[in-house]
């Protein structure tokens, strides 16, 4: 009788053995995304932020939306991210005749990072990308006609 319970005893501690305690191998992290960076635009021609700090080769994620209430053909607004050392000004310059490419110019390709496409009203888009590993300053702008000389720019800096 004595084994016996020695027996069951042994069993019960043995069934009950780690209760309580957390399984490892399943709850491990998940992978943290990518840091999301929200833009709002409007009718105003103005991105609401103009200024982005990233580490380098950090994940990163934009969401532009458009706040606005006026057509895209009137008042579309894009965000475009282009290489540190670009010419900003020759960019928009060129994209002014990218209408079908909306307003992408297809010779400036290169120059681009990441983009959100063209959005009309109460419209968002989301550009993932990784930030560049060198520290510089990249320019982005709004390649709608006007947008860029009214203001509509900002920089991501990589330090």
């Amino acid at each position: 009788m004595k084994a016996r319970l020695i027996f069951v005893s042994a069993l019960v501690a043995l069934a009950t053995a780690g209760c309580g305690q957390k399984d490892s191998s399943s709850t491990a992290a998940a992978p943290a995304g990518p840091r999301e960076i929200d833009i709002t635009a409007g009718d105003t021609m103005k991105y609401d932020v103009t200024q982005i700090d990233a580490k380098p080769g950090e994940d990163l994620k934009v969401v532009l939306t458009n706040v606005g209430t006026q057509p895209v053909e009137v008042m579309g607004h894009d965000w475009v991210l282009l290489k540190a050392g670009s010419d900003v000004a020759a960019y928009d310059s060129a994209a002014l005749t990218a209408k079908d490419t909306g307003y992408i110019p297809d010779s400036l390709k290169g120059e681009v990072i990441a983009q959100i496409a063209l959005l009309g009203p109460r419209k968002s888009g989301e550009a993932d990308f990784t930030a560049p590993t060198v520290p510089g300053d990249y320019p982005y702008l709004c390649t709608f006609p006007a947008h860029y000389q009214t203001g509509m720019k900002g920089t991501l800096t990589v330090k």
